[in-house]
């Protein structure tokens, strides 16, 4: 009997060494990703106040009223550069997600930072188009449904793995769609990449949390704590795009412009 209570004991033990675990791990992504948020709006609105003057001597071009690009908001908005401006984030995650099984998790997170900086460059333009009170009050819209629904993932207990590959299909769809209007300039495509892509990165955000929550738990028994650092560095990309990604198509929608 006593053996019994004993096994009973080192499992329940064991069990509350996970779920401490998976609490630390958790926060380590919520943690990482809301520094990456806080690096990408800080980098969007410096460079925006570096792009945009009132004085127009000097200025690269006149986008409003007594509103005019600086050489740098030329380059970054106007020029060929823009393109690159544009694609930039797009083309870091691919190579960090190609390159981080040969990177330290120290690194991943130094790359991480530097990624969000990047994307912070990236939509920087926000500033310029919308105002600054409709991009406080979409954002915290955003926060809010993103909350609820990375709540719900974590604490579901119905396995939404399958809805992997359809919301992949379906963010496959939307950079197409987002190209193509790139060139077709369609408000009504605008429109409905928005609204769809609103749906598409909910269910995201609900589906990431649970595959980092059921990960950890496949591989908190062996105990390798550089995987798990470098997992929660990709979990905490994952989620930041879902966040980042909810909140352009919710500007889109809701977002008054200047």
């Amino acid at each position: 009997m006593a053996d019994v209570n004993t096994i009973r004991t080192a499992a329940g033990t064991r069990a509350a060494a996970i779920d401490e675990g998976l609490r630390a791990h958790m926060n380590k992504v919520y943690g990482t990703m809301s520094v990456g948020m806080l690096i990408t709006f800080a980098a969007a609105w410096a460079i925006s106040g570096l792009a945009v003057t009132t004085d127009p001597s000097g200025a690269a071009a006149q986008i409003g009223t007594d509103k005019y690009l600086t050489d740098i908001g030329y380059a970054l908005y106007a020029s060929p550069l823009k393109w690159v401006v544009m694609f930039a984030p797009l083309a870091f995650v691919f190579g960090f997600s190609a390159m981080i099984n040969k990177m330290s998790a120290a690194t991943a997170q130094t790359v991480f930072y530097a990624f969000a900086a990047v994307m912070g460059i990236s939509i920087s333009s926000i500033f310029l188009v919308f105002t600054g009170y409709s991009i406080a009050q979409v954002f915290l819209i955003t926060a809010i449904a993103f909350a609820g629904l990375s709540l719900w993932g974590y604490t579901t207990k119905k396995d939404i793995s399958g809805w992997g590959s359809f919301l992949i299909m379906g963010v496959i769809g939307l950079i197409v769609a987002s190209i193509v209007n790139i060139f077709l300039a369609s408000s009504a495509l605008m429109f409905a990449i928005s609204a769809i892509g609103v749906l598409i990165f909910a269910g995201l955000t609900a589906y990431d949390t649970q595959k980092i929550k059921t990960e950890y738990l496949a591989h908190a028994h062996h105990g390798d704590t550089e995987w798990l650092g470098k997992a929660a560095i990709m979990g905490a990309l994952s989620l930041y795009l879902d966040f980042i990604n909810m909140f352009m198509m919710l500007l889109q929608l809701f977002g008054n412009r200047e």
